[in-house]
C-alpha cells in the first residue's frame, strides 16, 4: 500500500476502507457522533437545559405550535416523557401550553418569545463554533462539505 492509497480520516481509516457501504458507515458514524457531541458541548450550560428540552424547543421553532402528542411523535418519545419535558420548559417560561380549540382534551404547545431567544442564542453559539472550525479548512474541503449537506439531510430523512 502506498501513501497515495491511505488517507487519514479518523485514527486509522484508509480510503480503501471507505469504498464499501459498510466501511463508509463505519468511518462516518463515529465522525458524525463526535461532531454532534462537540456541538452539544457548545450549548450555554448556565441555562441548564437538556438536549431533549432544546430539541423539543427546536421542533416547535421549526414547525410552529403542536399538539402534545404530535410533539412527542416528532421527538420519538413517549407522551409521558414529553409531558415532563414540556412541564419543565413551561415552568421556565420557554413554552406555553394551551387547550386545543378543536378538542379541549388536547394540549397545544407553543414556543414563547423567551424560548425563541434562548434557542436562537444557543444556535448562534454552536454555529459560531462550527464556522470557526470550517474557516480552518481549505476552500476545497469546505466545498466537499457544501456538497455533503443535502446528501446527509437525505440520509437523515430515511
Amino acid at each position: 500500500m502506498t501513501t497515495r492509497d491511505v488517507e487519514t480520516v479518523g485514527p486509522v481509516t484508509s480510503t480503501r476502507d471507505l469504498r464499501s457501504n459498510a466501511g463508509l458507515a463505519a468511518g462516518l458514524r463515529p465522525a458524525l457522533l463526535r461532531l454532534a457531541r462537540r456541538l452539544r458541548q457548545m450549548r450555554d450550560e448556565s441555562l441548564d437545559l437538556t438536549s431533549n428540552q432544546l430539541s423539543a424547543m427546536s421542533v416547535l421553532f421549526n414547525n410552529g405550535d403542536l399538539l402534545m402528542g404530535e410533539l412527542a411523535a416528532r421527538e420519538l418519545v413517549q407522551p409521558p416523557s414529553m409531558t415532563r419535558i414540556v412541564n419543565e420548559l413551561e415552568r421556565r417560561g420557554y413554552v406555553l401550553r394551551s387547550g386545543d380549540p378543536q378538542d379541549k382534551r388536547q394540549a397545544r404547545v407553543s414556543l414563547t418569545d423567551t424560548g425563541r431567544q434562548v434557542l436562537l442564542a444557543n444556535r448562534k453559539r454552536r454555529n459560531d463554533w462550527l464556522a470557526r472550525r470550517l474557516a480552518e479548512l481549505s476552500p476545497e474541503e469546505r466545498e466537499v462539505l457544501r456538497k455533503a449537506v443535502p446528501i446527509l439531510e437525505k440520509v437523515n430523512q430515511a
